[in-house]
């Protein structure tokens, strides 16, 4: 578990984090469709903006934080609780842009498991169960956040995707779930990522089974 409280925050903070907006793309109820939590339900926050910009985005709508409305912390953690969802994952655009204390602090307080997926590209923040990394060579993680690292999940596209995994691997802790992830428009990623996850068997593959299921 990683909490930056101590690090940015005065207690004295708390009794207004609930007035703390942030610039939200969408949030809604589903399945975890990707890595180690594959399966599960979980109430997803979407935040809008990202400095990294990966071509093959799916959600590329998210990158520009002013095109979306500002929303106050009680009112996403209330839909969050409203659903029902034991955890909450936080993702983007790229989350880490904003001090996600304020709206992890308030999760945490309605009993929810607060996860995030981040590309690293930016000053690790919140209070968080759950810390999957996702970095890109585009804009690489900073050193800071691999020592809280709980998963390890790599796109690949290409040969050169896998060289990249190795060196992020090698920066995290022991015990990191390791997964590849093959880029959903690029097919001849998958027999690549299944010959070396054969011959690498520390590595496991993580698949974008939301897509299978037909849900966000």
């Amino acid at each position: 578990m990683f909490n930056s409280s101590e690090l940015q925050h005065n207690v004295l903070d708390a009794n207004t984090f609930g007035e703390v907006e942030y610039p939200l793309m969408e949030d809604f109820y589903t399945i975890q469709g990707e890595g180690a939590h594959t399966g599960k339900a979980a109430y997803f926050i979407r935040t809008a903006g990202c400095d990294v910009n990966c071509w093959w985005c799916d959600v590329k709508e998210s990158w520009d934080e002013e095109e979306h409305p500002k929303v106050k912390v009680d009112e996403i953690v209330a839909r969050a609780k409203e659903s029902g969802a034991q955890i909450a994952v936080i993702t983007g655009g790229e989350p880490l842009l904003h001090d996600l204390y304020p709206l992890t602090h308030r999760l945490k307080e309605e009993g929810l498991r607060v996860h995030i997926e981040t590309s690293g590209s930016s000053k690790l923040s919140g209070n968080l169960d759950w810390i999957t990394l996702s970095p890109k060579r585009f804009k690489e993680p900073l050193d800071e956040i691999f020592p809280h690292v709980d998963e390890l999940k790599i796109v690949v596209l290409k040969k050169k995707d896998l060289e990249w995994a190795e060196e992020n691997a090698a920066k995290c802790p022991e015990g990191t779930k390791l997964l590849l992830q093959p880029e959903w428009d690029t097919p001849s990623s998958m027999d690549l990522i299944v010959e070396y996850v054969k011959k690498n068997p520390e590595w496991g593959i993580s698949l974008q089974t939301h897509k299978f299921l037909g849900v966000r």
